[in-house]
């Protein structure tokens, strides 16, 4: 598969998401903003780390990315009290920094991934790749199968309809069901 063919799948698939930058430098806000509005169906920006929390209760981004060093509440605090506020968010972080004790921290806190800047479009494809595999592991956890045992002459006769009527097995176990219900 070559590389536009696969950016162009990661396309169709972050396009369903939205996500939230969270960047004091306003050029460095700017520029993530307009580079993730390519990927994702609708971008939030936020410059502080209490706006950033505010707009997430309010927007519920699929994902956050998250600058570490900001003026007052810090990429890590806001981090750790988005992690409280919804326990699944993905939140990346995307710093300058190279601090060992804020890497670890933010490990720490439990953030789904961390990038160095600058980035480059080969950080960005590499970083979306990480966002949909995640996306796809948590939507494989929330679905579950609906499973049923039955007894053998009720199964046959479930069976019988199925492919009398062309359906499935948990077609006509649904109906049964609501009728038995209603």
């Amino acid at each position: 598969m070559s590389e536009s063919v696969d950016l162009v799948q990661l396309t169709e698939e972050t396009k369903k998401l939205t996500a939230m930058i969270v960047e004091d430098e306003i050029a460095a806000n700017e520029m993530l903003s307009s580079t993730f509005k390519s990927f994702f169906a609708d971008v939030t920006s936020a410059f502080d780390g209490e706006t950033a929390l505010e707009l997430a209760k309010k927007h519920k981004p699929d994902v956050i990315f998250v600058d570490i060093v900001m003026p007052g509440m810090d990429g890590i605090e806001l981090s750790r009290r988005l992690r409280k506020f919804n326990p699944g968010q993905i939140i990346i972080v995307i710093s300058a920094s190279n601090d060992i004790q804020k890497i670890s921290e933010s490990i720490e806190v439990g953030v789904n991934s961390f990038i160095q800047k600058p980035i480059d479009t080969k950080k960005i494809i590499e970083l979306l790749k990480n966002i949909s595999a995640l996306i796809r592991k948590k939507k494989k956890i929330e679905t579950k199968t609906f499973s049923i045992s039955l007894p053998l002459d009720l199964y046959e006769l479930v069976d019988e309809n199925a492919k009398a009527e062309s359906i499935s097995k948990n077609a006509v176990i649904i109906r049964a069901l609501r009728s038995f219900y209603h």
